[in-house]
């Protein structure tokens, strides 16, 4: 299971993030406490939001603890919103074509889980993805056909409920295989403007998931782990349940795949 951490607020060196604090995203690719992989070391990844609408990306195979470019890039960037993530693969290669974020358009998305049995329905999974979006299926990921298919589902209108129709039909396929587990999900994305966050299982696991406001940095953190072992403040996001973060605020809605029609 992989680790993430997502920030949206006033500008922020990435280092804020990623590097500096104890527990940060990088010393979560070591040591992580809340999953079952302890080390996170099959590739890293980078999308921050400045001056334009669509993301910068970088992302590489490497284990991010060992890549000096990602700690310069984190020393010297500043953004009022990026997602960045270490990845444990369940099972796709390691290439950067699979390390998250993923980016279409405006968009950027990353995750935490696994579909159930995805090899046996990968093909069907892929032809589900809508033509026009097609070309941005670059690698071989379930992560990638979820963002792919919330898109073609209307992400850009309904967040909430374009992820849901994409997990429930992504689930419907793991339960005809039979293999478990069906959907464990946690999943960041951003369209520029609003940081959204989704937890999600098929059952009693969900990956965990922390936000928090640091009035320091005017800005808000949403994190696999909290970044500092002995900080108040860290409230866990409930199974179930989704976020969407402005700077008006965050608010909080049911997420329940069960309610989606699955026709593809």
């Amino acid at each position: 299971m992989c680790r993430w951490a997502a920030y949206i607020g006033e500008p922020i060196y990435l280092e804020d993030i990623i590097t500096r604090p104890d527990h940060s995203l990088v010393a979560q690719s070591v040591e992580a406490t809340e999953c079952k992989t302890t080390t996170n070391a099959d590739g890293f990844g980078l999308a921050w939001y400045d001056a334009r609408p669509e993301p910068g990306l970088y992302r590489d195979v490497y284990p991010a603890w060992s890549d000096p470019n990602l700690r310069s890039l984190a020393h010297q960037v500043k953004s009022r919103l990026f997602l960045s993530h270490v990845r444990a693969s369940t099972g796709a290669s390691s290439s950067r074509n699979n390390c998250h974020p993923f980016a279409a358009r405006n968009w950027t998305f990353m995750h935490n889980g696994q579909v159930g049995g995805f090899e046996q329905f990968r093909k069907a999974a892929d032809m589900a993805v809508p033509d026009d979006l097609y070309g941005k299926r670059l690698g071989g990921t379930d992560s990638e056909v979820l963002f792919l298919l919330a898109l073609g589902y209307g992400l850009d209108h309904d967040p909430c409920a374009a992820l849901e129709q994409s997990v429930a039909w992504l689930e419907s396929q793991s339960r005809e295989t039979g293999e478990s587990p069906h959907m464990r999900l946690l999943a960041a994305f951003s369209d520029g403007k609003t940081l959204y966050a989704a937890r999600y299982s098929s059952d009693h696991i969900a990956p965990s998931v922390y936000y928090r406001y640091s009035e320091t940095r005017r800005g808000w953190a949403v994190v696999s782990e909290p970044l500092e072992t002995d900080e108040d403040g860290w409230i866990e996001l409930a199974p179930g349940k989704m976020i969407s973060i402005t700077s008006e605020g965050l608010s909080e809605m049911d997420f329940n795949p069960n309610r989606a029609e699955v026709a593809a």
